[in-house]
């Protein structure tokens, strides 16, 4: 009588195992990539400047009768540039708001030195309006933490 040896379980899964294994690669790395993309949008967000921005947009009259409230910040601007340079931080942002009538973007350029953050620009561009909102009619510069 003959022996008939089975395949081994390796052999007879390895096409579960491979396809396992790249789809485990392929989580792996989507995690990888959105928590990177999460820890940079919470740092931004939570950032002196883009937490300043919005305390002024939404207290200003003139943007609440523009946007309707409630004011909400949509997704961090795909223009947001932090550069710091010999102890100098220069920052370009754009900021989403979304309001209960209409939408708009805050347009803030600053510079911090010696955690002095000083704007030169700081204005709301409501959409479908040549509607532009500044907010930096009396004060020019606070003081803020040490961020970003």
């Amino acid at each position: 009588m003959e022996e008939v040896r089975q395949k081994s379980w390796m052999s007879r899964n390895w096409g579960w195992l491979l396809g396992g294994g790249c789809l485990l690669s392929i989580v792996i790395v989507v995690l990888v990539i959105g928590g990177a993309i999460w820890g940079v949008t919470k740092a931004v967000t939570e950032s002196v400047p883009h937490t300043y921005a919005f305390e002024k947009a939404i207290q200003n009259e003139a943007v609440k009768a523009a946007l309707g409230e409630p004011i909400e910040t949509g997704l961090v601007g795909s223009n947001t540039k932090y550069n710091y340079n010999n102890g100098e931080t220069n920052v370009d942002m754009t900021i989403p708001l979304n309001g209960s009538i209409n939408n708009g973007f805050i347009y803030l350029i600053g510079t911090k030195v010696n955690d002095e953050w000083t704007y030169s620009k700081l204005y709301v561009d409501v959409n479908n309006s040549n509607e532009d909102i500044n907010l930096l009619e009396d004060v020019i510069e606070i003081e803020g933490e040490s961020d970003l």
